[in-house]
């Protein structure tokens, strides 16, 4: 914030020399300043004095003169401040490392690091402590958080008296166990002696809102304890203004015209798997191999209209889309603002109160039978079920979540192509209770975007999905399905710096002649050295049916010898079913090659997790 003639009491010149100086000085600097202009008018205090003596003000003075910034004046103890976070993809990493510039730039001491990097019986000696988590799963903690949440859980976990924290936790509502990991480590702290500095916040998908707001009430409850003078909101404010103007975000995204899109799947395939090709011309950002791109959907404009239909509502009626009283008409904010296409457990609480329906209110007091109604159906339905006639328009942003934006690996390598970005999506479609249901992102670029088009997009880096720029490191990669996005792009990454070999893709699909994404790419790299060995099991080619691992359980031996020999291990796809099965065969594989017991090979495992020698993309 610059200081003008409105804003302070100085003159005109005087702000302008004073803004001057403010701009040039470091942290340290501006701390020291603040101490002597306080030192300066405790003097000018004591002088006023006629109980001051002598030796007083020669004590008063010395500050002064040797440079220090203290005073008489009680000064509160400036704390260490420690922000962990526990990540998967790379949200919670983000919103840590923002939070710590942020408190940096207030003259903050701030360490950042993954929970992985602290020793969990180091956790006593923090002081201020701020956790911001997310749940993976079904309210498992991020690799990097699980040996810490296991210690504060455990017997050893020490007392945590002198210790102020917050919890910022990321999740998503869709999932029954919301926000569990933040949950568990808020309560255990408070368990174990630490005291609240600000409640927990719980976000959802769309947490950027919610974690500004967390991020200004800590700043502003640390003032508070500190005697701190710097005005948060401002600061904040500021700082957001400026990340906006240098990097494309949900805020601000980059509108990148397609240039192909095309089906990869040959004709007869059960499946449709799209080939997305964007231009980024002028989008001034770099990417890397692992990294996301994010694509703001909408809403399929048919469903929309039968929505309405149900509403019985003007489409072109103005309603508010937030508690901030922003509006935008019916067609508008249920196309491209809010979800329409799935059901959560906050939802249906919120509509049970709003619809005014005895026969759902009823209903709503029973858990089970809320986790078995919202498995698959959609706002539609819920407005056919348990009729209203009580919800109004400027009721759905109490009632509705932000359209969440949706994430795919880039599939291509900026070094080879600086000014596109591809990505692989996997066309969903399905029935389920008696309609038909689409995917909002996948459907749209299926039947809805052709080349020429604009789509509102914008990157997110994974900081957890890394690969080696060097030749020395093997590299085992696994990813059936659309999971082979990021090997495509690390591939095409490795012939552009003619790095050869030590790559190994295991790959999966249903059938070898109409599923087999990007085959002649494959094949071209193995021919030209870029990819070492491929393995692919296409699971409804033979009578038992043959995933990724099997393969990898096939090569045993061979497996390794690559992990002896130092390789890094790359999983990318779906969590439920493939992540779990892939990570039990190679703990199967270490456990029988090094005879070894389970546990032991699930150690190994995690200490490659450590090492970053074992990295997940999974979803």
């Amino acid at each position: 914030m610059n200081l003008d003639v409105t804003n302070s009491p100085l003159t005109e010149e005087q702000a302008a020399k004073a803004n001057d100086l403010l701009s040039s000085l470091t942290a340290d600097q501006k701390a020291w300043f603040s101490g002597y202009l306080t030192a300066i008018q405790h003097i000018g205090d004591n002088s006023k004095s006629t109980q001051t003596t002598s030796t007083e003000a020669s004590e008063t003075a010395t500050p002064l003169q040797t440079g220090s910034a203290q005073s008489n004046v009680a000064q509160p103890k400036a704390r260490d401040i420690t922000v962990l976070y526990g990540s998967e993809t790379g949200n919670a990493q983000g919103v840590a490392e923002m939070f710590g510039d942020r408190l940096k730039g207030l003259g903050h001491t701030v360490e950042v690091k993954g929970m992985d990097e602290i020793k969990p019986r180091n956790i006593k000696k923090v002081e201020d402590l701020f956790i911001v988590t997310a749940t993976h799963g079904e309210g498992d903690p991020p690799d990097n958080a699980i040996e810490l949440h296991e210690f504060l859980h455990g017997r050893k976990a020490p007392k945590l008296e002198g210790v102020r924290f917050s919890v910022l936790a990321l999740g998503d509502q869709s999932y029954e166990h919301f926000c569990q990991t933040g949950k568990d480590f808020d309560s255990k702290l408070e368990e174990l002696g630490a005291e609240r500095l600000y409640e927990r916040i719980d976000c959802d998908v769309d947490y950027d809102e919610d974690a500004e707001k967390w991020i200004a009430k800590v700043i502003d409850a640390l003032n508070e304890e500190t005697g701190s003078t710097a005005q948060a909101e401002e600061v904040v404010s500021e700082t957001i203004q400026s990340e906006q103007q240098h990097k494309h975000s949900k805020a601000n995204p980059f509108y990148a015209e397609v240039l192909e899109n095309i089906n990869l799947n040959g004709r007869g395939s059960n499946k449709e798997t799209r080939h997305i090709e964007l231009l980024l011309e002028d989008f001034n950002e770099e990417y890397e191999p692992g990294d996301c791109l994010v694509v703001l959907p909408e809403n399929d404009p048919a469903l929309v209209n039968q929505l309405i239909a149900v509403l019985g509502w003007d489409r072109g009626q103005e309603i508010k889309v937030n508690e901030d009283g922003d509006k935008m008409n019916l067609q508008d904010a249920l196309t491209r603002h809010f979800e329409i296409t799935k059901l959560t457990k906050p939802l249906i609480q919120k509509a049970a109160t709003l619809f005014k329906n005895d026969q759902l209110t009823e209903k709503e007091q029973d858990e089970e039978w809320i986790k078995d109604y919202i498995y698959g159906r959609d706002l539609i339905d819920l407005l056919t079920d348990f009729k209203t006639t009580d919800l109004q328009p400027d009721d759905l942003y109490q009632l509705l979540r932000k359209l969440p934006a949706r994430e795919y690996s880039i599939a291509s390598s900026y070094q080879a192509a600086p000014d596109e970005v591809h990505i692989t999506v996997a066309t969903v479609r399905y029935e389920a209770h008696g309609r038909e249901r689409s995917g909002v992102c996948s459907v749209q670029f299926a039947e809805r975007v052709e080349p020429g088009d604009k789509v509102p997009i914008y990157l997110k880096h994974n900081p957890n999905f890394k690969f080696p720029k060097d030749n020395e490191t093997p590299v085992i990669m696994i990813g059936p399905g659309t999971g082979v996005a990021p090997f495509r792009s690390y591939l095409q990454e490795r012939e552009e710096l003619d790095l050869e070999g030590n790559t190994w893709l295991f790959f999966g699909n249903q059938h070898f002649t109409t599923d087999f994404l990007y085959q002649t790419e494959w094949q071209k790299w193995i021919k030209d050295g870029y990819l070492e060995k491929l393995d692919v099991a296409f699971s409804r080619d033979t009578d038992e049916k043959v995933y990724v691992q099997h393969k990898i359980l096939e090569n045993s031996k061979l497996f390794n010898e690559w992990l002896e020999n130092g390789a890094a291990i790359y999983v990318c796809g779906d969590e439920k079913h493939m992540a779990k099965d892939v990570h039990e065969a190679i703990k199967q594989v270490i456990a029988k090659e090094r005879s070894i017991s389970q546990e032991d090979a699930e150690e190994y495992l995690k200490q490659l997790k450590r090492d970053k020698k074992y990295q997940r993309d999974i979803y």
